[in-house]
């Protein structure tokens, strides 16, 4: 991966992280302050992602929203790699019945788009933010536990596992010193690229209305509030979507750049 497009990516993370810390850095204005007298302003040294229907700052607002979407994002991913490492990681020590049960519930799971999965568990549980963040978690837990299942079965016939095994290291402490640390590695760097997927359906539910509720900062439901004006007020969808898409690229690449460093290690 070229150093140039690892650094930028790197650094436009850096910088959604400490928006989503600390939004004043970057912006003074209340992204719901409404001003009628202000609507659909285009972007200018006053505001310079305009103002939406309401006269909201969209710059505002799409530095706020960052809260939202990482908190999403990072939530569902670490809830996803948790459960999944725990699933795979149990099917891959079982014996073959048990881990052939785990291993078709799994893959039945995956035969449903995530995204379809999200829809399906938002149905069930209800809209809102919490339910969003549970909804994505669920959908991509399947994808995770697969690859910790064959991780793990790659690692314990590995020779160090069974020298540990020899010299008379009990299961547990077999599975915990050697086997989780090694198959956790590469459920790190897909959590990486994994980051960017799940703000993505993120923002996606939210745009149908099924994550948070206006006027709420959210860079899904930004999206949503302006579809209807992209004729006359593009800015207030295109910004919002530039940042989303800059967010998946910029996991992507550090995710990659993870996952080749990894296999330069291994060989």
């Amino acid at each position: 991966m070229p150093a140039p497009a690892l650094w930028a990516a790197a650094g436009f993370l850096v910088l959604l992280v400490v928006s989503a810390l600390l939004p004043g850095v970057f912006t003074a204005a209340d992204p719901l302050r409404t001003d009628i007298g202000e609507a659909l302003l285009a972007p200018g040294p006053g505001h310079p992602f305009g103002t939406d229907q309401t006269g909201r700052d969209v710059f505002a607002r799409v530095i706020y929203g960052s809260r939202y979407s990482l908190a999403i994002g990072f939530g569902a991913t670490l809830i996803a790699l948790v459960v999944g490492l725990v699933i795979g990681s149990f099917a891959g020590l079982m014996r073959s019945l048990g881990d052939g049960v785990l291993s078709r519930a799994i893959e039945i799971v995956m035969a449903f788009p995530e995204f379809l999965l999200a829809l399906i568990v938002i149905a069930i549980i209800g809209p809102g933010e919490a339910s969003l963040l549970v909804a994505v978690a669920l959908a991509v837990i399947p994808s995770y536990a697969r690859v910790a299942r064959v991780q793990t079965l790659v690692v314990k016939r590995a020779g160090y596992v069974e020298a540990a095994r020899t010299l008379g290291v009990s299961p547990a402490v077999t599975v915990l010193r050697h086997v989780l640390p090694n198959t956790l590695g590469p459920l790190l760097v897909m959590a990486t690229m994994g980051v960017g997927t799940a703000i993505t359906a993120a923002a996606g539910l939210s745009f149908l209305g099924l994550g948070p509720k206006p006027p709420t900062p959210e860079w899904g439901l930004i999206l949503s509030e302006g579809r209807n004006f992209l004729a006359s007020a593009w800015w207030i969808a295109v910004f919002p979507g530039l940042v989303i898409t800059a967010t998946v690229v910029s996991t992507s690449i550090l995710g990659r750049h993870l996952q080749a460093r990894s296999a330069r290690r291994q060989r």
